[in-house]
C-alpha cells in the first residue's frame, strides 16, 4: 500500500516561512518525480513545484519562484518544500504527489497523493 504523509502545514503571518515535508512508503521512493501542488479555496488544484528522482532537475511556478524551495532525501524517501516570504495568496491546501512518468505539470499524470496540509498566511 502506497502513502504519502504530509505534514508541516500551519498558520502563519505574511513574510513567515514554512517548511512542509511528505514521506512516502510503499515504493521505491527514488523512483519517483515528485510534485507539490495546492488548492485554494474555490479554485483548481495548481502546480507548484517539482523535483526528478535524483533531484537533479527542479522548477518552480512563477508565483513561487525565489521563494520556494524544493529537496528531497532519497535515503529518508521525503521531500521538502521550504518556503520563504509567504504571501497571504499563498494560503490553501498544499499537496504532495508522485509521478512514475509523465507529464510532470499535469496533476492528471500523478500516480499517488497526500492527503493535503493547510497552509494560512494572514496579512
Amino acid at each position: 500500500q502506497v502513502q504519502l504523509v504530509e505534514s508541516g502545514g500551519g498558520k502563519v503571518q505574511a513574510g513567515d516561512s514554512l517548511r512542509l515535508s511528505c514521506t512516502m512508503t510503499g515504493r521505491t521512493f527514488s523512483d519517483y518525480v515528485m510534485g507539490w501542488f495546492r488548492q485554494a479555496p474555490g479554485k483548481e488544484r495548481d502546480f507548484v513545484t517539482v523535483i526528478s528522482p535524483d533531484g537533479g532537475f527542479t522548477y518552480y511556478a512563477d508565483s513561487v519562484k525565489g521563494r520556494f524551495t524544493i529537496a528531497r532525501d532519497n535515503a529518508k524517501n521525503t521531500v521538502y518544500l521550504q518556503m520563504n516570504s509567504l504571501k497571504p495568496e499563498d494560503t490553501a491546501v498544499y499537496y504532495c504527489a508522485a509521478m512514475y512518468d509523465g507529464s510532470w505539470r499535469n496533476p492528471e499524470e500523478y500516480d499517488y497523493w497526500g492527503q493535503g496540509t493547510q497552509v494560512t498566511v494572514s496579512s
